[in-house]
């Protein structure tokens, strides 16, 4: 294993039961050493930022207040936008063709590799899209065509104090 970041740790009775790790259409390191380690122990992995703070529910370069001011989330997303867009015009591409939200794709696609995502909601309309998400299944070739744009990607903040990577390297 190159490195492995843990965000949040749940114990029980002295067993490691739950991973929480930054992981979602955009940000898939999580996918190299950490997914197939908690599936290996049967730990659930709950990540957070499963809509990468907004960026996976709108086309790519349209914006929000949070994405004008929130400067973490550019310090996160910013500097692989552009590698990201193709991605994100893929979730709209599938979501229009479904008849569904990018949400409701965003989160289909994250339920199928890990327990439960960690969400922050601000209106009902963020629940009913998970909620619709849950019952949306997707194909294997609709997941292929989400995933093959994905480049890796340097990690950010306290994910990069981890290990041998330093903050905007990819290891």
């Amino acid at each position: 294993m190159d490195w492995i970041m843990l965000t949040s740790i749940s114990i029980i009775c002295g067993e490691f039961i739950s991973v929480q790790g930054h992981c979602n259409l955009i940000a898939r390191e999580e996918e190299r050493a950490m997914l197939p380690f908690c599936e290996d122990q049967g730990i659930a992995l709950t990540p957070y930022s499963p809509l990468a703070s907004g960026r996976l529910c709108r086309p790519a370069g349209e914006t929000t207040k949070r994405l004008e001011l929130d400067a973490y989330v550019r310090f996160k997303y910013d500097k692989s936008q552009d590698a990201d867009a193709g991605i994100i015009e893929r979730v709209k591409e599938l979501a229009e063709s479904k008849n569904v939200r990018m949400t409701e794709i965003s989160l289909a696609w994250l339920l199928g590799k890990v327990t439960a995502p960690v969400m922050g909601v601000t209106k009902k309309s963020n629940i009913d899209g998970a909620v619709k998400a849950v019952e949306l299944e997707l194909t294997q070739e609709e997941t292929d065509y989400l995933e093959e744009l994905y480049v890796p990607h340097a990690l950010a903040g306290v994910m990069a104090q981890n290990g041998k990577q330093k903050a905007g390297d990819v290891v």
